[in-house]
Parts: C-alpha cells; sequence; structure tokens
C-alpha cells in the first residue's frame, strides 16, 4: 500500500515537471530554528475545488505532507484581514502562524509625531472602535446618520472621518481595531461600525482582540516572530509639512526605527505609492533602498506605465514593482489565465515584481470579481482557481511574492512548489 501511494505521488510529480522543485526548508531568521507553520483547511479546500488536471493532483500530493514551513513568497496583507482586525497584534500573529514569511505594517503618524500602523491615515472610523468612544469628539468629522426620502431611499449615506493626526499616541493606544468596514444606511455610529461583509467575520474582532501597534511595536513583533517586514508609507491625509514634520522626515523617520531595532536592510522591503520616497530610500538610504518596493495605484488597463516607462523606474534605482493583480494577468478566451503585456514588460526592464492582493474579493464563483480580477474574471469561475492564479504567478511571470488577506493560502503554494 505505502509503495502503492508513492508511485502515485512520484507519478503525479512526473507529470508536471516544472512542479518538481526540491521543497527548501525555511528557517527562523532571527532563532535559527525550523518553524512549523499551521494552515488549516482552507488551502485543502480550495485545491479540492479545483478543475481536475495536473496542477490539481501536484497540490493534492502535496497535501499528504506533514510539515509546512513559512515562504517569503508569502505575504501577510495588513497581517490576516480575512478574519482577522487588519494591522493588529492578532491578525499580525496569524498570518507568521499561517506561514507569511514577510508581514506588512502600512505606516503613518499621529498628532504627536508618533509612527503607527494603519492602513491609512483616515480609516480608524472604519477599523477601529474610536466613535463608540469619547476620542469620537476630536474626529476630523464627527459621525453623520444616512437620511432617507418618505419612500426609505437612502439620500445621504452616513458618513465620518477619523485620523490617526486627529489624536495622540497614548490617545491612539486605547482603541481597539475592529474588521474593516461601515454601513453607508446607519442611523447611528453603532450601526455604522457593525458591518462586517457576509465573508468576513467578527469572531476576533472581541473586546480582547483587536490590539493596535506603534510601528516600533511591529518591528519588534516581527523580530519574535521571525518574518521580515514590508512597512509601506502612507501618504497623509493632511497637508506637508505637518507642524514641521516634511514628507522626507517622515520617510527617513520609518526607516531610522528598523536602524535602531537593529533590522537588517535584507530583512525589510519599504514600500509606497509615492515614487519620491522610493528614490528618497535609493539615494539616502541605498541600503534599505534597494529592496525598495514602487507600488502601482492603476485603476485599470489604461493606467499602466509601458516598457519605457519602466525601464526608466529601473534606471533611477528601482528594483521591485508591485502593480495589483489585474496588472500582471488576462485570458486568452479559452479559459486560460496568462501573462499580461506589463507582466511581460516589466520583465524585459529587469524589475522584479510582486503582486497584491490574493483572497480580498470575496466568493469567486458568484463571479464579478471586481478590481484585483477585471482583466481575467471570465477565466475564474470557481474558489479553486485561487491557485491557478498563484501558479501562472509563480511559474510564468516569476513574481517574488504575492500579498495575501490569508497567508496560508499563498503558504501552501510555496510549500508544494519549493519556494523560499
Amino acid at each position: 500500500m505505502r509503495r502503492t501511494l508513492l508511485l502515485a505521488v512520484l507519478a503525479c510529480a512526473a507529470a508536471v515537471p516544472a512542479l518538481a522543485t526540491p521543497f527548501h526548508d525555511h528557517h527562523d531568521r532571527h532563532g535559527g530554528k525550523d518553524v512549523d507553520v499551521q494552515l488549516g483547511p482552507r488551502p485543502f479546500f480550495l485545491v479540492n475545488d479545483m478543475a481536475d488536471g495536473p496542477l490539481k493532483r501536484h497540490l493534492q500530493a502535496c497535501a499528504q505532507r506533514p510539515r509546512y514551513r513559512s515562504s517569503d513568497f508569502s505575504i501577510g496583507h495588513r497581517g490576516a484581514p480575512m478574519q482577522f482586525p487588519e494591522h493588529t497584534k492578532e491578525s499580525y500573529e496569524a498570518a507568521a502562524r499561517m506561514g507569511a514569511g514577510v508581514v506588512e505594517c502600512d505606516v503613518t503618524f499621529t498628532r504627536d509625531k508618533q509612527l503607527v500602523c494603519r492602513h491609512a491615515q483616515n480609516d480608524l472610523h472604519t477599523t477601529t472602535n474610536i466613535l463608540a468612544t469619547p476620542l469620537a469628539a476630536k474626529c476630523t468629522r464627527p459621525f453623520t446618520p444616512a437620511t432617507f426620502d418618505a419612500a426609505g431611499n437612502l439620500v445621504t449615506p452616513a458618513s465620518a472621518e477619523c485620523r490617526t493626526s486627529d489624536i495622540t499616541l497614548a490617545e491612539f493606544k486605547t482603541l481597539r481595531g475592529k474588521m474593516d468596514d461601515s454601513n453607508p444606511r446607519a442611523r447611528t455610529a453603532d450601526e455604522y461600525m457593525k458591518s462586517t461583509t457576509s465573508w468576513r467575520t467578527d469572531v476576533y474582532s472581541g473586546p480582547s482582540s483587536g490590539t493596535l501597534l506603534t510601528h516600533k511595536e511591529s518591528i519588534e513583533l516581527f523580530k519574535r516572530l521571525g518574518v521580515k517586514m514590508t512597512p509601506e508609507l502612507k501618504s497623509p491625509s493632511v497637508a506637508m509639512p505637518f507642524d514641521g514634520f516634511t514628507q522626507e522626515a517622515y520617510a527617513q523617520k520609518m526607516i531610522d526605527e528598523y536602524k535602531q531595532a537593529g533590522v537588517h536592510p535584507k530583512q525589510v522591503f519599504p514600500q509606497s505609492f509615492d515614487q519620491a520616497d522610493v528614490l528618497y530610500w535609493v539615494r539616502n538610504e541605498p541600503a534599505y533602498g534597494r529592496q525598495a518596493v514602487y507600488l502601482d495605484d492603476a485603476n485599470t488597463v489604461a493606467d499602466l506605465p509601458g516598457y519605457g516607462e519602466l525601464a526608466a523606474y529601473k534606471a533611477q534605482g528601482i528594483n521591485i514593482v508591485a502593480p495589483p493583480l489585474f496588472a500582471l494577468l488576462t485570458h486568452d478566451g479559452n479559459g486560460h489565465i496568462v501573462p499580461s503585456q506589463y507582466a511581460r514588460n516589466a520583465k524585459a526592464a529587469r524589475l522584479d515584481i510582486i503582486t497584491w492582493t490574493l483572497e480580498r474579493s470575496g466568493l469567486l464563483a458568484d463571479g464579478d470579481n471586481g478590481f484585483y480580477y477585471q482583466t481575467f474574471d471570465p477565466a475564474v469561475t470557481r474558489e479553486g482557481d485561487v491557485m491557478r492564479v498563484l501558479d501562472v504567478l509563480a511559474r510564468q511571470i516569476g513574481v517574488l511574492g504575492v500579498f495575501s488577506d490569508w497567508p496560508a493560502t499563498t503558504s501552501f503554494y510555496a510549500n508544494c512548489m519549493g519556494l523560499k
């Protein structure tokens, strides 16, 4: 029986020769020892949901392995926000447990110019409980309830805007993270906050979780977890300079906190959507700038840079670009997902590529999968197609890593393909 199983596994590997790369153990960079990864059921559910074929059979064989390791291919996007409040201690720990070799802290600043982990400077009203606290009075725009006409139709949606720059670090640390969402039909602040989309969960958003972190605290946590770090310098919502705090000082302060913590530049992938930030690091902090990531904010294919512009990035010292998924993928009209022209141009310009964001589009089988899938949605019909997406990104395009809201999926794929 054992020999029959072994022969089946070998036959499966032989059917997909490019997938048969030996698996390389991944070591904790700070403790020097192997770290077991706990993937949970989702990757295996996705594999079982795939259409039959060589890739599915290879991944099914891989599902029998007794242990999994972390991988730098697997990047925890804001931690693991499919189920945990983003940019919280609990979300980061979940990402590392699921094998994310790199974890992201989006970096912004408070009123007293201290760096904290939030996706945007002005998202506290949707990502924390601030509207349920006395600090709501300090928000840039307080909660305003929705209004409706006599027939009950929405006239003006509920709104609020609460910024980290509205409060001090000490005040920020009194808040709790929640799942990022809001209810446009809310009549009360409580209704506004209780709005998590159906394919996520509030199970991990209780009063004993949702621990907010400073940037410095995230660095220390990531060191303990043995993961690399990818901080994103977020564009401020306030005018810069802010109380004398310039954009350059902001970019420098972020790097300084890694230097002060003794983090080697090879452990850090600084990111920004602002090319000026990336070039600042390239020119003023070259050890960190070599791995600086220029994020592409394109919303459609028409917004994407061509080969000439990509080559110009490389000439200026930018080595890594990070476009959204749709920029790298298209379909051939026969149900196959294939590399896009942008992907070919970026590789021709000798740029490395990271992409975002997997597991952020809800149920794929429903169709109309929105922003991330806009160029290849006709080729996606089931949840298991996530694995086909990863396979094209990894084997045909050769991306360095993939941001995911649920890193277990990317970690599983990386283990199966021997990706470090």
